[in-house]
């Protein structure tokens, strides 16, 4: 396994934890957009399809790739969700079961800077866990807007990423 990105950080406040990322993509923040929003784009990086409207307040369902689920022996191969903020290309904010993510697109010259902000909910298991699969997920969303053609995602293995993440983890209390 080679780390192609920065590790991002955990941290622990009132709230609960939150997982910040930060990319750097040589692409524009329209192509991200759509990477991070459209159906076929998300089959490449997102373990899961949203299903229902684009909108801002739009009730969706998440539901997990059919490999995906099968693989994971997920129980639960449906989820809810809500399209919280909805401002293409710049902000894209949604809740998927008990995790807020944020998603802000900012142009910078040559590209696009992603930021993804991931509030973990208290179903979630261990941040270094879910750090190491966000940090798998990015690294696909990078190699699709890249090349349009990433490996495919369940050849990705987010378990090397955990040992990574746990002093990540560890340092944030």
């Amino acid at each position: 396994m080679t780390t192609h990105h920065p590790l991002g950080r955990i941290v622990r406040d009132e709230d609960g934890v939150a997982l910040l990322f930060e990319r750097r993509l040589g692409h524009p923040p329209e192509r991200v957009w759509r990477a991070l929003t459209e159906s076929d784009q998300l089959r490449h990086w997102l373990p899961a399809d949203i299903v229902g409207a684009r909108e801002e307040g739009a009730p969706v369902l998440v539901t997990f790739w059919d490999d995906v689920a099968q693989r994971y022996a997920i129980d639960e191969p449906v989820m809810t969700g809500r399209i919280l903020t909805w401002d293409p290309p710049r902000r894209f904010v949604w809740l998927w079961d008990d995790e807020l993510l944020t998603f802000d697109l900012t142009p910078v010259d040559g590209g696009t800077d992603l930021a993804l902000t991931v509030r973990v909910g208290t179903k979630a298991p261990a941040a270094d866990k879910v750090a190491a699969g966000y940090h798998v997920c990015l690294d696909q969303l990078a190699a699709l807007v890249d090349t349009d053609d990433p490996p495919p995602f369940l050849d990705q293995d987010p378990r090397p990423y955990e040992a990574l993440y746990a002093p990540v983890a560890a340092a944030a209390g």
